[in-house]
């Protein structure tokens, strides 16, 4: 008993996002008093996560926000709320100082609190909205739209419906001070709970909270317990030639696949009067099993919903006015060809169009003419199974430009004889330069088919955008990657703008996720931008960045020396060690001269 006093307090973090569930894990790694455990869900998601586990084995539960309100309502351990510190808040703020667009600040009491006393201490005129449910959210975003408000700073809860709703959402995360008040306070508390409930540790481990998936042997791998016989005999069967590997102390897990559904099993063991038990809890769960041919994929509703809302179009708002179309043409039906760039983001748009369309509750097929073998082909083309034999369907083509001639003439074929567009809605992409005509298939197709025409919009286009874009991706790189990254030094932000981007949007999200991990401080340096530029123009050499003439009258000494480094730098395709040489100087030198707002 005494080991069980001394032993570490152990902590459930329910945490609304991954990247807080890592900073949790990383900040207790400096309480040695401290065993956590962390799982990402938020709300009802956390709710339902804790009501799935075992909670005889935790001391104490660390949440935030609203989770934290509705986890107190259903378990009997302690729960710590993270707190939201001014800091929190301001550092949240300061990602917006490139957008130009107004911002509100919506969120939980544990939000806006925080963000009313900011407000009033540094005088920020901007509009804060408490909500204290979910139900509150979308009338609270109706009114700040209702005032042209479109950028919206928030919590997790609030940051889900505002982007599902089309607006800007900015997530405040939690500094490292405030989940190190957090862990303080649940090794404090945790200590005095566990206490209280000691005499019934063993009874109580035996079952889950969801307990048709918990299952107590005995040593002869005979079944001691069980509310009832949900588990199937071969899973049951799996767990009895688990048990010599079951350690005394702490649990193991494995996975075991049974048609689509995958298995999370945990095992651990217990002694009660003088025997030893094992217990295993089974935490099953859909998977997508996918066996179709290389190059042909079936997508839900659901999945292509996740996909486009992780997208770097409704992350950055980088839709414009591309947006106006997509509605009508999804509601159309009629064949859609888009048109873009590499990097554009082709696509995200044809996920985008299915999701408006009346089709989003029948599956939609991408085909890539890029991967598909003649077997593929074959399957495509010839077998009754192919989704081409389907009525209702959205069928997206990609890449067709890159298979055979005769097979692309096949397609173009079957689409005019069986009155394909009639029965299937088409959407096919087309990689083309700024500038330059159709590939051969796409002309085929334009002439035989009269698709819509949908032009993506290259990076370089809206040069004037990319520091907003920057600012609002950046906000969310910081929750995906747990970062604390308040913004760009001056010049970072001018050489971006000034870049020409050929890979576009995937280049563009590419690099902003390489500065996010390499940034330490509370900005992106002028010199990892210039750096990483440098290195990207090794990798598209075939896409150098234009020099025009340059008048260098009315410019002072070091606007004109900064014109002639840029100049001679683009002419050198990126090679700064060249350009420095060329120009006499030393590298360093070259940079500060380049960083220079």
């Amino acid at each position: 008993m005494s080991d069980f006093h001394n032993a570490p307090v152990r902590v459930l973090a329910i945490a609304p996002f991954e990247s807080m569930a890592a900073s949790l894990l990383r900040t207790a790694e400096s309480f040695p008093g401290i065993q956590l455990e962390a799982y990402t869900g938020d709300l009802q998601a956390g709710v339902e996560i804790v009501r799935h586990l075992d909670l005889t084995a935790y001391d104490v539960i660390v949440s935030r926000g609203g989770t934290a309100n509705m986890l107190r309502a259903v378990v009997d351990l302690p729960v710590i709320e993270i707190p939201v510190s001014l800091y929190d808040v301001l550092r949240t703020i300061k990602l917006t100082e490139n957008y130009t667009e107004k911002t509100a600040i919506v969120g939980f009491p544990g939000v806006t609190e925080s963000a009313h006393t900011l407000c009033n201490l540094m005088r920020f005129d901007i509009p804060i909205e408490t909500v204290h449910h979910s139900d509150e959210v979308i009338p609270a975003l109706n009114r700040l739209r209702a005032k042209n408000i479109h950028t919206i700073i928030c919590d997790m809860v609030t940051h889900g419906i505002a982007r599902s709703e089309g607006l800007q959402a900015i997530l405040i995360t939690s500094g490292e001070s405030s989940l190190h008040q957090a862990l303080q306070d649940a090794e404090s508390q945790g200590t005095t709970f566990r206490r209280s409930r000691f005499e019934n540790l063993f009874l109580r481990s035996m079952i889950s909270q969801d307990s048709r998936h918990c299952v107590v042997f005995n040593t002869k791998r005979e079944k001691v317990f069980a509310l009832s016989d949900i588990l199937s005999e071969e899973l049951l069967t799996v767990m009895r030639r688990r048990i010599p590997s079951v350690p005394n102390k702490g649990e193991m897990l494995f996975y075991h696949h049974t048609g689509s559904i995958m298995h999370a099993v945990s095992a651990s063991s217990f002694e009660l009067q003088g025997q030893r038990y094992f217990v295993f809890r089974d935490q099953p769960a859909q998977i997508p099993l996918r066996t179709a041919h290389s190059g042909i994929r079936f997508y839900e509703a659901p999945e292509c919903e996740q996909l486009f809302n992780n997208s770097f179009f409704t992350v950055s708002g980088s839709m414009g006015e591309l947006e106006q179309r997509l509605t009508p043409i999804a509601e159309s039906g009629h064949a859609v060809m888009i048109i873009g760039e590499e990097g554009t983001g082709k696509e995200q748009i044809a996920r985008a169009l299915y999701l408006r369309s009346r089709l989003k509750n029948h599956p939609f097929v991408t085909i890539d003419g890029s991967r598909l073998t003649d077997r593929g082909w074959e399957f495509l083309l010839e077998r009754h199974e192919s989704p081409l034999t389907t009525e209702g369907t959205a069928i997206f083509f990609q890449h067709i430009e890159d298979a055979p001639e005769q097979r692309q003439n096949a397609l173009i074929s079957l689409i005019e004889e069986t009155g394909l567009s009639r029965r299937l809605w088409l959407i096919f992409s087309c990689d083309t330069l700024e500038g330059e005509t159709l590939n051969s298939f796409a002309r085929k197709l334009s002439v035989k088919l009269g698709p819509l025409s949908l032009n993506l919009p290259t990076l370089r286009s809206r040069r004037d955008e990319i520091p907003a874009l920057a600012s609002l991706y950046l906000g969310n790189l910081n929750m995906e990657l747990g970062k604390q990254v308040s913004g760009f030094e001056p010049g970072a932000l001018e050489m971006m703008a000034r870049y020409n981007w050929p890979g576009n949007y995937t280049q563009f999200k590419h690099v902003l996720h390489e500065l996010t991990i390499l940034t330490n401080g509370p900005y992106i340096s002028d010199a990892d931008v210039a750096d990483l530029l440098a290195q990207e123009r090794k990798v598209y050499r075939h896409a150098p960045e234009p020099v025009t003439g340059v008048s260098y009258a009315g410019m002072t000494m070091e606007e004109i020396t900064r014109g002639i480094a840029r100049q001679i730098l683009a002419e050198n395709h990126g090679n700064q060690t060249k350009t420095a040489r060329q120009l006499g100087i030393s590298r360093t030198t070259l940079w500060r001269i380049l960083s220079n707002p």
